[in-house]
């Protein structure tokens, strides 16, 4: 594979996350796999940025043994929890790939249906990776993606903290951070019968919870500046952060907003 820096450093997040399927991460992916169509014995699925397999274990069983599911993704790290669990669960159908998702290259009219959980942010080009998916999918075939809003995970506050230093920091979350955004991505990539939910997995974290939830560090496809700043700035803007954090406090706790757009279009 030949990665930007920007992807390396997606990368290397990924491959430190030995622990990573949580209530969150399993609960969003099989939520989109419960709104996706309904699946049929002997389909074949893609996975893209299938991590440790969740939505590829999920839907495994409901396409059979004449069916196959296919999962690609660049951590090898989340590859191999996903061997595992795949492993574990004794299932023969899944292919794993190790490789960049925007490179790969399928035959047309190919796949019955196309996942993607929260990942589709990370791509350098979202909606010529949506427009391959198109030519991939068989006629009625279908695409299943979700994003987060632009509003999520403390984003505006840490673009707020970034700003007040002279720091512009682009939000990961805009290219389809609004049901109108992905909407029109799908649309543009050439979909019909496009629906978006809405929905909300957010929760209250105690105070030291949010406080320790941004440490500096984000991640962005096309770059941030955040990766040239000296240890000293990270641990300003950090301080600066849990400041903000601490104006935000409840009874409950401090709200952490996690809107969900999950979108479903057909070919």
């Amino acid at each position: 594979m030949n990665l930007s820096s920007p992807q390396l450093e997606i990368q290397a997040c990924y491959d430190q996350r030995t622990n990573y399927d949580n209530n969150l991460t399993v609960r969003r992916a099989l939520r989109l796999v419960e709104l996706a169509p309904r699946l049929q014995p002997g389909q074949r699925m893609l996975d893209l940025a299938t991590g440790t397999a969740i939505i590829a274990i999920a839907v495994s069983p409901q396409v059979g043994d004449e069916g196959d599911v296919i999962g690609v993704d660049f951590s090898a790290v989340m590859l191999d929890q996903a061997r595992r669990k795949i492993a574990n669960a004794g299932l023969n159908n899944i292919q794993l790939i190790e490789a960049d998702v925007e490179t790969i290259d399928f035959p047309e009219n190919h796949f019955d249906g196309i996942f993607c959980s929260s990942a589709i942010v990370l791509f350098q080009d979202i909606l010529a990776l949506l427009t391959k998916g198109y030519h991939w999918l068989k006629p009625d075939g279908f695409i299943a993606f979700s994003a987060y809003a632009e509003t999520s995970h403390f984003t505006p506050l840490i673009a707020k903290v970034c700003a007040n230093n002279g720091i512009l920091l682009p939000n990961l979350h805009e290219p389809v951070g609004s049901a109108e955004k992905c909407y029109h991505q799908l649309q543009q990539a050439g979909f019909a019968q496009i629906e978006i939910k809405t929905e909300q997995f957010g929760r209250f974290l105690s105070l030291d919870e949010a406080k320790q939830f941004w440490k500096g560090t984000w991640l962005h496809p096309t770059g941030h500046p955040l990766s040239e700043l000296t240890a000293e700035q990270t641990e300003n803007l950090t301080a600066e952060f849990q400041r903000q954090i601490e104006t935000l406090a409840t009874a409950d706790g401090v709200w952490l907003d996690i809107t969900m757009f999950l979108a479903i279009a057909h070919k």
